[in-house]
């Protein structure tokens, strides 16, 4: 059995000596304040943007909103989505879909904030990817070939690792 405890930065923390997934674990850390936030966009037509923003998704509702809300729901979830990801309690979620005509397309940004032992950088990922999904969803019927795009970790803070930010 392996006691790798994941704390050299060439350590694959989520895998044994033999290559078995495992758990972190984090029962020994200290709970701290911890802030992720992540990025990303999906492009598609000029037109497909048109009609999403004038026509609320095809019909479906304000993409903007869905799509922060689905975010929000999606980062909430993430423990049960992603197998050794820890289920974090109260997590909190802020996302935010802003449009861009010169993409053509969305933005989406997500912060997420726990008081915990670990971080909530997979939170922030997820809840992106979660609202740029629904868009997609929403718009799927006016356009299949759209892309998600730059879905990535801006900015950490909180943990023994302390602040990081992404390189422009």
């Amino acid at each position: 059995m392996s006691t790798t405890s994941g704390d050299d930065p060439g350590d694959l923390p989520h895998m044994d000596a033999e290559g078995r997934p495992r758990m972190v674990d984090i029962s020994a850390k200290p709970p701290t304040s911890r802030t992720a936030v992540a990025r990303g966009a999906i492009r598609m037509t000029a037109e497909t943007l048109t009609r999403l923003l004038e026509e609320g998704g095809a019909g479906k509702g304000d993409v903007l909103r869905v799509a922060e809300l689905a975010g929000i729901q999606g980062g909430k979830r993430t423990g049960d989505l992603i197998p050794l990801c820890h289920v974090l309690p109260a997590v909190s979620l802020t996302v935010e879909v802003e449009a861009d005509r010169e993409l053509p397309g969305f933005h989406a940004q997500a912060t997420a904030r726990v008081q915990g032992s670990t971080g909530v950088e997979m939170e922030a990922l997820t809840a992106v990817s979660l609202a740029l999904l629904t868009i997609y969803d929403m718009g799927k019927a006016l356009e299949k070939g759209m892309t998600l795009e730059g879905i990535r970790l801006l900015e950490k803070a909180g943990g023994r690792s302390g602040h990081w930010t992404a390189s422009p």
